[in-house]
Formats: C-alpha cells, structure tokens, sequence
C-alpha cells in the first residue's frame, strides 16, 4: 500500500471512531460511551482504537471540537455578512437555534454535562469568556457594534453576551424536550428575538438618558 493510501486509510479508520462514537453519544449519552462499545460496533479490537486515541476522553474532546467547530463556524459566516447589527444578532441567535435543534440529541447529552472535560468546552459563564469562548466573543463584537454610539463597559458587553446566551440555551432545551408544533416554534423563537433586541433598546436608552443628563 502506498503512503498516501496508508495515510487515507488511517483518517478513514480515525473518523470512523468518531462517527461511531458520536451515535453513541446521541443514543446513550456521554456516560454511556465506552471504547467497549465503539470496538463492538466498527469490529476492530480495542488496541487499533488506543493506536489513534490515548483513551475516551481524547475522543470525547475531539467531539466536542468538532461540534463547537461546526456552532461557531455557523455564527461566523452570518458575522461577516454586511448587515445592520440588529439584524446580525437575529440571524446569529436564530442560526444557533437551528443548528442545536438539528442536532438535538447531541447538545443535549453535551450541553447538559457537569464534566470537568466537557466544561472545558462548553462553559460559557466564567469571567472573560469574551476572549475564552469563541461564540460569547461573537456576540459581544455584534453588540460592541451595536452600542458603537454609546459608553459602556466591555465587562457589561460580556454579562449581556453571556444572558442572551443563556436565555437562548434555555429555549432550546425546552424545545427539544417539548417538541412543540412547528408553528409554535416559530412564535417562541421570534418573541424570543423581539424580548432580546427590546431589552438592549432599552438598555441603550437609558444610557442615552443618563449621558444627556450628565
């Protein structure tokens, strides 16, 4: 065999581990992934699985940055469109929504995880996420846009980037667990928009008010 086919066959075998154990994921949830399980499924013995992973959790961590990859690669590309930043909020908030409900059983079984290693990943709330976690950093460079005319803080940039985060993560959940109409979905999903771009309407006029009187 060739290098170059030697090298094919190894990525092949290597994305075949992580395919496989992403469908575990979805189906058991993370404490249900095992190297047993992933062995019984492709047929391959535990030692071709050590050959490419040191053990789980490189090849739950690997997951996890492809799926973050996939998230943020979303929000990035509707980042760079040439739209007000209102409109770049929306669409950034309802992608996001879109691609956690595609992949339902898999943020769930993720997002939903107290594991330190998962954490890693996942966090979005500690201090500085703005720089940490790159879906916090795009909304925050979207609201700096949208408050460009306006003083405020970066750490206020960074909690509100954080809460709509949060409001968000919560929609989501609760639309995976209720599966309600697609009609239903929809209202939700654009009150929910509507409740956000009104508070930071808000939040930008009472800033306006308190400069005027200063």
């Amino acid at each position: 065999m060739s290098k170059e086919r030697q090298v094919l066959k190894q990525e092949e075998i290597k994305n075949l581990i992580l395919s496989t154990a992403q469908e575990i994921v979805a189906k058991d949830g993370i404490s249900g992934l095992s190297i047993r399980k992933i062995t019984n499924i492709i047929d391959y013995s535990p030692a071709i699985i050590y050959h490419y992973f040191k053990n789980k959790d490189e090849i739950m961590n690997k997951l996890m940055e492809e799926n973050y990859k996939k998230i943020v690669g979303a929000l990035t590309s509707i980042f760079s469109k040439d739209a007000e930043p209102e409109q770049k909020l929306k669409e950034t908030i309802r992608k996001y929504i879109e691609i956690a409900l595609q992949m339902s059983d898999e943020y769930m079984n993720i997002m939903l995880s107290a594991s330190p290693k998962i954490l890693e990943h996942t966090s979005v709330l500690l201090s500085g996420a703005s720089v940490k976690r790159q879906a916090i950093a795009v909304l925050c460079e979207i609201l700096k846009d949208y408050y460009n005319d306006i003083t405020i803080s970066d750490d206020e940039i960074e909690l509100t980037a954080q809460l709509i985060w949060t409001s968000t993560f919560g929609l989501i959940i609760r639309l995976i667990v209720e599966k309600v109409s697609e009609e239903q979905r929809d209202k939700l999903i654009n009150h929910h928009l509507k409740v956000i771009i009104n508070g930071l309407l808000h939040v930008k006029s009472q800033i306006n008010q308190s400069e005027v009187i200063l």
